[in-house]
């Protein structure tokens, strides 16, 4: 693994922003370089300390998913190779986690699926018996496979601030009834591919939130990260029991040590410890060993 990279540093191309995991650069008009660093948020907040290795474990996780789903839905990936686009002095920043992608207008839901009841599911249903108005079955347990999966699609919050969930509704409200089914239908169909190949693999997907955005045609496009430990919840399907909170290999194990702290869940976040980071890590590489082999 290279040294950990916190913020990239790219001068050869315009820097268009920076989201809580990955710096986005302009190549030329129609084209955008995504360089995964290895920062990590919890909470929506941006740690101070960066997991070594992070970055290139997303990165080539979500190219395995855009290479295995590609019959599904196009995507954002031109082929192109990072290290051509940037100053020879820059190679290194960008070597084994960053893309080139098509410039696509992002729509503006993240597209959550859930297939098993945690989190803020598992809430809302102990809340109301429905998660994100969608009534359920009475008495399911925490951590239960739902009868099928759900979309329950989000805002995109601002960066610090936090996604809503939002109903199917107001999807279409937003971008409109047609291309809302195909959004619903894209996701069911990605999660439910993804969530059976995982299993072979002894990992459950519980729970993941797709992006998508538009080509100036009009065609839809899978785009951003697709089912890494970021945006998806990895469970190790050899200790699953219904009833309990699974371990993970994605970030809970860092949300469930943050949870044990006095902190308000408000930036700056708190310093994590040396075996925290070290531990994050492992499972981060744990997943990517699982599902590619």
């Amino acid at each position: 693994m290279s040294q950990p990279l916190y913020e990239s540093t790219i001068k050869s191309l315009p820097l268009l922003g920076r989201g809580k995991v990955r710096d986005n650069y302009a190549v030329g008009d129609d084209k955008m370089l995504i360089v995964t660093s290895d920062r990590l948020s919890a909470f929506d907040v941006i740690l101070p300390d960066p997991i070594p290795g992070k970055g290139e474990v997303l990165t080539a996780v979500a190219d395995f998913w855009f290479a295995k789903l590609g019959h599904i839905i196009p995507n954002q990936l031109t082929g192109i190779d990072p290290e051509s686009v940037v100053a020879p002095d820059e190679r290194e920043q960008v070597r084994g986690r960053a893309i080139v992608v098509k410039r696509l207008k992002p729509l503006p839901i993240e597209a959550v699926v859930r297939g098993y009841l945690i989190g803020s599911g598992w809430k809302d249903y102990q809340k109301t018996g429905s998660v994100c108005g969608i009534p359920l079955p009475a008495g399911l347990q925490m951590a239960q496979q739902l009868p099928q999966p759900l979309f329950t699609p989000s805002t995109k919050a601002e960066l610090g601030d936090h996604d809503e969930n939002i109903d199917y509704a107001m999807v279409e409200k937003t971008i409109g009834p047609a291309l809302a089914a195909q959004v619903r239908e894209a996701a069911l169909r990605l999660y439910s591919e993804a969530a059976a190949y995982a299993l072979t693999r002894g990992i459950i997907i519980a729970d993941t939130k797709f992006e998508f955005g538009l080509d100036a045609a009009g065609t839809l496009h899978l785009i951003d990260e697709v089912l890494t430990p970021d945006s998806s919840r990895f469970w190790p399907a050899d200790t699953y029991r219904v009833g309990t909170s699974p371990a993970s290999f994605d970030k809970q194990f860092v949300r469930d040590y943050l949870e044990t702290l006095d902190w308000n869940k408000q930036a700056p976040g708190p310093r994590l410890p040396a075996e925290i980071i070290e531990k994050t890590a492992a499972k981060y590489r744990e997943a990517l060993a699982r599902l590619t082999g």
